[in-house]
């Protein structure tokens, strides 16, 4: 099958992790005997030329590659282009922000209702924000699937604990802003009272958790040095108030490290009893107590590796592949 991917997430020279979920898809498809081609944004902050490049991008690789079927992910800007500038039947993947920016971005409701309309098929990386998506475009009613971008299972393996220390070490991954809850997740810390919490992630937050004792600010970091992190902690932490799915807890649970997650939004989908714990997100004594009860867990932890071994990114390409082939072969009837 000939798939044209549409992206405004994509990694490139200046921002090698941007949109890293989307290339390692890309590359499983591949890896079934798809041929692919590209029409995507690979650096951050491209703003409105971004977008314009995008839609060029895409209506130039249609017309050269004439593909069978489009795959965008996002639904607004790069579903909207891949919908006003290609033929061929489109499917395209929600992922969080842009069913967050319908109704409160001017123009997106629109937007996103000709995507979805024009869409064979729509997915969304957690059944919660396939519920938000219907709940705002009653259109995705009845063509909206539920599959994740899944984790690469080499890149995040099982691994000791390195170094082995007495005390636990917590860790959070992602960036410092006020959605992730990292002011709360350190205030639930300094209650435990024991062990150390790693912030691998930079924002606009870092002041409010600088100079606060055992806790240390990495920065952000390049996505393949995350294992090494992973490998440091014994528990790792995503209290966020809200996250649409949660890729920072699958990688964790693949590395077979007990997480603790949001109960709001996707990881109650994937985070079963044994492989992590999940909260309240504005209870910090909750938050506390999550964390003293993760850190008798086991490490490595078998159930989390089982856990995530479901989500692997072959699995999630193939269930993609299937939607792809019904899109296409749909159209093709029509």
């Amino acid at each position: 099958m000939r798939i044209l991917l549409v992206s405004q997430f994509y990694p490139g020279p200046r921002a090698p992790d941007y949109g890293v979920f989307v290339r390692n898809l890309e590359r499983a498809l591949e890896a079934r005997g798809h041929e692919l081609r590209r029409a995507v944004v690979a650096r951050r902050g491209a703003g409105r030329l971004g977008d314009l490049a995008l839609a060029r991008d895409a209506l130039r690789e249609a017309r050269r590659f004439r593909p069978d079927v489009v795959y965008a992910h996002f639904l607004v800007p790069a579903g909207l282009a891949a919908a006003l500038t290609t033929r061929a039947p489109l499917v395209v993947t929600a992922h969080g922000q842009d069913v967050a920016n319908v109704g409160r971005v001017p123009g997106v409701r629109a937007a996103t209702r000709v995507v979805v309309r024009r869409a064979a098929a729509v997915v969304a990386v957690s059944d919660y924000l396939r519920r938000e998506l219907e709940a705002r475009v009653p259109a995705a009613r009845g063509k909206t699937e539920v599959v994740d971008c899944g984790v690469d299972l080499e890149q995040f393996r099982v691994l000791g604990r390195t170094p082995a220390a007495a005390s636990p070490a917590f860790l959070c991954v992602g960036a410092l802003i006020e959605r992730k809850n990292v002011v709360r997740l350190a205030d639930a810390f300094a209650r435990v009272g024991e062990g150390t919490l790693t912030f691998v992630g930079d924002g606009p937050l870092r002041p409010q958790l600088q100079g606060r004792p055992r806790v240390e600010l990495v920065g952000a970091v390049p996505h393949d040095r995350i294992p090494e992190h992973l490998a440091a902690a014994d528990v790792v932490c995503q209290p966020s108030l809200v996250e649409p799915f949660g890729q920072a807890v699958l990688e964790a649970l693949a590395s077979g490290r007990t997480v603790v997650a949001t109960r709001v939004g996707g990881p109650p989908e994937f985070v079963p009893p044994g492989a992590g714990i999940l909260v309240d997100p504005l209870d910090v004594d909750a938050l506390a107590a999550a964390l003293r009860e993760a850190a008798a867990y086991p490490v490595p932890n078998a159930a989390a590796r089982a856990a995530a071994e479901r989500h692997s990114v072959s699995e999630q390409a193939r269930r993609v592949e299937e939607i792809l082939l019904r899109a296409a072969g749909r159209d093709r009837r029509a």
